[in-house]
Formats: structure tokens, C-alpha cells, sequence
């Protein structure tokens, strides 16, 4: 990973407090709604599956871009390899 991504400890602290918050903003809005507890069930559930989601593609999208940047980089070293091969035989 570079080192200029890697995430500092006070957006860690904020992105994990949004997470709780939201969460729990969530759940009330759902405990107080007025409705049947299937209803409220339907969008508990609802709102678990999506941040299932989000974190797997989150994490899919990042998988995919990391593959990317070896595939190139393997490409570079191969071409690299090529060059200094064909430079020798010159």
C-alpha cells in the first residue's frame, strides 16, 4: 500500500463514529416507526443487507484496482526485462 494512503487515526475515529451514529439513527427511526413489526422487520433487514453491500463492494472495487496495478506492474518489469535483453544483444 502507499504510504500516502494509508488513512490517518483521526479519519479512522470520524468514519468509525459516523458509522455508530448512523447505525443508531437508523434503528430509532425504525423502533419509532409507526408501523406493523413486519414492516419494521422488512426495513431492519433492508438496512443490514445494504451496508453488507457496500462493504463488499467497497472492498471488491479495491481488490480489482490493486489486481490492476500488479497486472501493470508485472507488465513493466517484463518490459524492462525485454529492453535491457535486446540493448545486451545490440
Amino acid at each position: 500500500m502507499n504510504a500516502n494512503r494509508i488513512p490517518t487515526n483521526a479519519w479512522t475515529i470520524f468514519t468509525v463514529i459516523s458509522f455508530v451514529v448512523a447505525s443508531l439513527m437508523m434503528a430509532g427511526g425504525i423502533y419509532f416507526l409507526e408501523a406493523s413489526f413486519a414492516a419494521k422487520g422488512f426495513y431492519a433487514m433492508a438496512a443490514i443487507m445494504l451496508v453488507h453491500t457496500t462493504v463488499t463492494i467497497t472492498r471488491t472495487l479495491r481488490d480489482v484496482e490493486e489486481a490492476n496495478k500488479e497486472t501493470i506492474r508485472q507488465e513493466e518489469l517484463r518490459t524492462e526485462k525485454m529492453i535491457g535483453g535486446l540493448s545486451r544483444a545490440a
